[in-house]
């Protein structure tokens, strides 16, 4: 009788089996001590988020916010789904689970210590102090330097949504080439040394911005154009795809991921821009349907300069005209009218059109999904537009735009987007030059491969 011998394994793989266990038992034990260290951390910080709330809360404010932040929240994935169905088939995993890993760590780093930098005690008109790290001292009772009817918990919590999304929305820029942990160490210094700053001296106590009396609503100049103009910096610095061709068009491998990324931008936008007014009022309102008309201007404006283009009514430009539009509004939403912004959706449709034409057409720069040209020049037009067009009986904290007697109001704005440009522009390219020796981009087999296998080792599509 044969007696047949058990296979062994050979002895490398056997070394490399035992090497990821090791590793394994040293990453679970190394991240429980952290955990543990921090629960016994967290005595320090007992009842400093408590508070007595008062006779000051507005329970329909509260409810309106938080259901705001919600929607907010949502718009971050909703990006991921907006950008997944834009890059090719062995990349849409990649992205969406690049907006999700930023929604865990912007989350964690707003808490720490973000909020604070954005909204704590200012210092020098320049960034916030740390007195509410860890969110101590943010708790039930209102601070009513921004909010004076909800809880401050509920202020930070739908502060964080915009934190989160910003980021979000520069992964565009280089989709299908970045390197995992390189976005990991970035996606934490750009938000601390960038929206950080550029968040507190637009809309923080004492910011300098703020001071001058630059108007942005909902984060036209904070979120927009800070992301724009860092991902034309990334886009830069990290280089081309190795299959880009100048003027070729997106080969988008699902298009009705991105009309449902449209969709529910379009819906979580209203929390981003209504739900600014921090309250369940009139002005509310007024920036819901100012959002609604103004993305409907540019989603038409898009779809006519398409269908004139190519003699057919793209629907991918019809959604992406949608965000333009939404991107536009966002600064003036809580200032101007409902005309108005028909015009502004109109104005920023064709500029945001135009600019990503001569992008792709004019020019070798591999911005991968037109961060700069939607967000950035959206950011802009939408911020200058609002030194035009705001009124101050709309908002009587904000002020009077050109066309209602206050030049001046143009011109600080004006001041507003190009400081906003260019430090999101300079900050992010020195920010990834320091970074390039760790390694930006994936290696050229990784790329060819696609990062959804060869970085995380799951496919998008099994057919």
């Amino acid at each position: 009788m044969a007696v047949v011998e058990t296979p062994r394994k050979p002895a490398t793989s056997l070394a490399q089996s035992q090497s990821v266990y090791r590793s394994f038992g040293l990453a679970v034990i190394l991240t429980l001590a952290v955990g543990v260290a921090v629960g016994i951390l967290s005595k320090l910080f007992a009842g400093a988020s408590a508070g007595t709330p008062g006779s000051a809360i507005n329970t329909g404010d509260t409810a309106w916010v938080m259901i705001a932040t919600a929607l907010v929240m949502l718009m971050t994935p909703a990006v991921g789904f907006f950008y997944g169905g834009m890059v090719t088939s062995k990349n849409v995993v990649s992205v969406i689970k690049q907006s999700l890993l930023i929604l865990g760590i912007v989350s964690i780093q707003w808490v720490l210590f973000g909020y604070s930098l954005v909204f704590g005690k200012d210092v020098g008109g320049i960034i916030g102090s740390l007195n509410f790290f860890g969110l101590a001292g943010v708790g039930y009772a209102p601070n009513p330097d921004y909010a004076g009817t909800i809880p401050h918990l509920a202020f930070m919590a739908f502060q964080a949504t915009f934190a989160i999304i910003t980021p979000t929305l520069i992964i565009g820029s280089f989709a299908e080439r970045i390197r995992f942990r390189t976005l990991v160490l970035f996606v934490i210094l750009w938000s601390t040394l960038v929206y950080d700053p550029i968040a507190h001296w637009v809309w923080g106590v004492g910011g300098w911005l703020r001071n001058l009396g630059a108007l942005d609503f909902a984060g036209g100049t904070v979120v927009h154009i800070s992301a724009g103009f860092a991902g034309l910096a990334a886009a830069l610095v990290i280089g081309k795809r190795r299959d880009f061709k100048q003027g070729q068009p997106l080969a988008s491998n699902n298009v009705p991921f991105v009309l449902l990324g449209t969709a529910l931008l379009w819906f979580g936008w209203f929390g981003f821009n209504a739900g600014s007014a921090l309250a369940a009022g009139a002005l509310a309102v007024n920036a819901f349907v100012v959002t609604n008309t103004a993305a409907a201007a540019s989603a038409l404006t898009w779809m006519l300069l398409s269908w004139v283009e190519h003699r057919k009514p793209s629907a991918m430009a019809t959604a992406t005209g949608a965000v333009c539009g939404l991107v536009a509004i966002t600064p003036a939403s809580g200032f101007v009218g409902p005309m108005a912004s028909i015009a502004i959706g109109i104005i920023a449709g064709v500029v945001t059109y135009v600019m990503l034409l001569l992008r792709s057409k004019k020019t070798k720069i591999d911005d991968t999904l037109d961060v700069c040209a939607a967000h950035g020049m959206g950011g802009v037009v939408g911020a200058l537009l609002t030194g035009i067009f705001a009124e101050k009986v709309i908002n009587s904290a904000g002020n009077n735009g050109l066309l209602f007697g206050n030049p001046t109001q143009l011109g600080i704005q004006l001041l507003s987007v190009a400081v906003t440009m260019v430090y999101a522009f300079v900050v992010t390219f020195i920010l990834l030059k320091l970074l390039s020796p760790l390694g930006l981009r994936v290696s050229p087999e990784d790329e060819e491969a696609g990062l959804d296998v060869a970085v995380h080792g799951e496919e998008g599509y099994r057919l």
